[in-house]
């Protein structure tokens, strides 16, 4: 029996109770699986992406909207980018402290435009508490997927708790399958057969997460 021959076996083996019939799969399949590990509270959920972000070597920050203008600028300040990638619907007041050259994504920015960037800034769809995973959908104040992809930093900035779920399945539901999703996971890190680490390499070395809440 061939690999293939065997993974078809297990699946319908696994739909062996499915009816036979024409109705749409999300229909024909029960979802009652587990959608979350544990009950937690709003502040718990929050803390533990605030964890698992710090244990995938992401630099977590916290504050509140009125401080996050001065933030954003201390955190660019320190990496001493004088170019910054820009969302076309970032938020305008995130960066009023700023004192860098705004790369605004566009069509016409060339490679070597984005590559001579410092730093970009984004929004995200969603983070995921239990898989410190942040998740971009091309959204306004997101950008398209290079601009987060060439800068070797990225600040993403993360509303609490409005855009925090607990699980992979609570993320699924906010999320369009449509859209170009991105998840993000820490800093881009690859290893070779040796488990040496190296950074960098399919995105920023360095991720910065901003935690922002309403007070």
């Amino acid at each position: 029996m061939s690999s293939r021959e065997r993974i078809l076996g297990r699946v319908r083996r696994a739909l062996a109770d499915v009816p036979g019939d024409a109705r749409p799969y999300e229909e024909a399949v029960a979802r009652d699986y587990l959608r979350a590990h544990g009950q937690r509270s709003v502040p718990e959920t929050v803390d533990l992406l605030a964890e698992n972000l710090a244990d995938y070597r992401a630099v977590v920050h916290r504050c509140t909207d009125g401080q996050l203008p001065e933030l954003l600028m201390r955190l660019l300040a320190a990496r001493g980018s004088q170019r910054v990638a820009v969302p076309p619907e970032l938020p305008p007041g995130w960066l009023k402290a700023v004192d860098a050259t705004r790369v605004h994504d566009r069509a016409a920015l060339t490679p070597q435009e984005l590559d001579e960037v410092g730093s970009v800034v984004t929004g995200c769809a969603v983070a995921v508490a239990e898989t410190g995973t942040l998740v971009l959908d091309g959204s306004p104040d997101q950008g398209r997927r290079r601009i987060t992809l060439v800068p070797d930093h990225h600040v993403c900035v993360v509303r609490v708790p409005d855009q925090v779920v607990a699980s992979v399945p609570q993320a699924l539901e906010r999320l369009d399958p449509t859209r170009p999703l991105t998840w993000i996971s820490g800093p881009s890190a690859t290893s070779d057969i040796e488990l040496d680490r190296v950074e960098g390499v399919h995105g920023p070395r360095t991720l910065e997460v901003v935690l922002v809440s309403g007070s």
